[in-house]
């Protein structure tokens, strides 16, 4: 289909820049696709009358790196001394860990690196033997494009991970990170309670909406909730570029759904309950551990899954999920769950009443089209 029509204007003051508190006030768009569609304005607080006793969600457990560093590079063939702050600033987001000291790493501006280069993180480090943490370029992605990297730090292990725990932000989206200084009050608002498994650099952010309260009533209600993970990578953040969406190519993502997990929701749907999925990571890992028939097996490993209208879905029947943006994979997905014209009346009906938009902002209860 063409990517143009999946746009839609936004105004800027319907993105959120911080969390709702508590978590479950935020306003929940519920989505009922049909002959006639109906679109109800609710909380995520009524969740669990919005769902069936017998009904299971799958929520990610990943957990946010604090991935997101500034520093400078180093001036070039003058060691550690020479440049200061004439040296260009450079801002990177860790992406995969290599092994004990080199990471992937996504970085900006790429240009000002060359293969050999050494960027100093920060000198404010809360333990004093710590006080510089340097990296090495070992390498730029194919034709140095894409700020792809590869860091080489000089500190390896243990020490490495409490010098960029001390050092490193929680890598926000542009359009937060763009408008405010990330903070420490994100480092809590930016993970999920259910975050366990770290591995991704954004959050599974439906899952921000939940809290103990909230999964104590569901519980109560007959609603069971069953772990899985997916780490969420930087393909999250591209946009789709391409004038169809069958030109768009998904990065792929590493998850896993225990036998366990999988035994659980299998059952559920089994006794007559539905799969809930709680965004759109637990949806995507879901439908590729999924066969063809719905039954979901134990999986483990990469997915590049990529739902957009004409996919075919095999077991979720409902999803709880934030707004995305336009001429996204995410909103192409959640129009391929409802239909196209059903999300576009309920994005332009959540635009007009004052719903929050993106990470940090409202959700929506979407049931299954036909």
């Amino acid at each position: 289909m063409r990517t143009d029509l999946f746009d839609f204007t936004l105004p800027e003051d319907r993105i959120a820049l911080r969390p709702v508190a508590p978590r479950d006030s935020a306003r929940l768009l519920v989505v009922r696709p049909g002959d006639s569609v109906a679109i109800e304005d609710r909380n995520v607080g009524d969740l669990p009358a919005l769902l069936r006793q017998g009904d299971a969600l799958a929520v990610n457990d990943t957990k946010v790196l604090p991935a997101s560093l500034h520093g400078r590079r180093l001036a070039r063939g003058g060691g550690g001394g020479g440049g200061g702050d004439r040296e260009p600033a450079i801002a990177a987001t860790l992406v995969k860990r290599l092994d004990g000291s080199r990471w992937n790493a996504l970085v900006r501006p790429a240009k000002r690196l060359a293969v050999g280069d050494i960027v100093r993180f920060g000198a404010e480090g809360r333990v004093c033997f710590l006080d510089q943490l340097d990296a090495t370029v070992e390498a730029k992605g194919q034709g140095g494009q894409g700020g792809e990297v590869t860091l080489a730090f000089a500190f390896h292990g243990a020490v490495l991970d409490q010098a960029l725990a001390e050092r490193g932000g929680m890598p926000l989206p542009p359009y937060i990170a763009g408008r405010r200084a990330v903070d420490e009050a994100d480092r809590t608002d930016y993970q999920t309670m259910f975050a366990r498994e770290e591995g991704s650099i954004a959050a599974p952010t439906a899952g921000l909406h939940f809290t103990e309260p909230l999964v104590a009533a569901l519980q109560a209600r007959g609603i069971g909730l069953h772990r899985l993970t997916l780490h969420v990578g930087p393909g999250t953040f591209l946009p789709v570029k391409a004038a169809e969406s069958s030109g768009h190519t998904m990065h792929p993502e590493w998850g896993s759904v225990s036998a366990e997990t999988a035994a659980a929701l299998n059952a559920a749907r089994r006794a007559g309950g539905r799969i809930v999925a709680v965004g759109s990571t637990s949806l995507r890992l879901v439908e590729s551990a999924a066969a063809e028939d719905g039954t979901i097996g134990d999986f483990s490993g990469e997915t590049a899954l990529f739902i957009a209208p004409g996919y075919r879905f095999r077991a979720v029947e409902a999803m709880l999920t934030n707004f995305h943006l336009p001429r996204s994979t995410l909103f192409m997905l959640v129009c391929a769950f409802c239909g196209l014209d059903t999300m576009q009346r309920a994005y332009a009906h959540a635009i007009d009443a004052g719903y929050r938009f993106y990470s940090y902002g409202d959700a929506c209860l979407l049931f299954r089209g036909a």
